[in-house]
């Protein structure tokens, strides 16, 4: 169990959950994968469980609206990566949660191909949005802000 790399999903939608756990099984066969469906949830069980190896992170869910479960938990487990998964693609929504701290940006419109490919790249230590995203233009002036807080 030691050598386990424990990721957990944390989405509402069970059907999501699902296709990420299929995701991450077919890209490393040594995981254990912890699914939660609210934010209370999610915190509870890393609380109880200690940082995972990895956390994917849907941005709306219940108990979170926006930022504030991304934010919440970069202050709380720095050291955690953290992959935002989401339905929404505008590329400032991805750029603004790589400044405040995610990992990775996983658009829920993606195949499951592409997502172990994200994972993977995030559990070697790099990151991964979508390559149409520029990350090299500068963030908004209420993010740097938020960011410097």
């Amino acid at each position: 169990m030691a050598d386990q790399i424990r990721i957990i999903i944390a989405d509402d939608h069970p059907l999501v959950r699902s296709a990420l756990r299929q995701a991450v099984e077919a890209r490393i066969a040594d995981s254990a994968v912890t699914e939660v469906g609210s934010f209370e949830e999610t915190v509870a069980e890393i609380n109880k469980a200690g940082d995972f190896d990895l956390l994917l992170l849907d941005l709306n869910m219940p108990g979170a609206e926006g930022f504030s479960g991304l934010m919440y938990l970069r202050a709380q487990h720095p050291g955690m990566p953290l992959i935002v998964v989401s339905g929404n693609e505008d590329p400032s929504v991805i750029r603004r949660c790589m400044g405040f701290g995610a990992s990775g940006y996983i658009p829920k419109t993606v195949n499951a191909d592409t997502m172990g490919n994200a994972i993977q790249s995030v559990l070697d230590g790099g990151s991964w949005t979508p390559p149409d995203v520029d990350l090299n233009q500068a963030a908004d002036k209420e993010t740097g802000e938020l960011v410097r807080k």
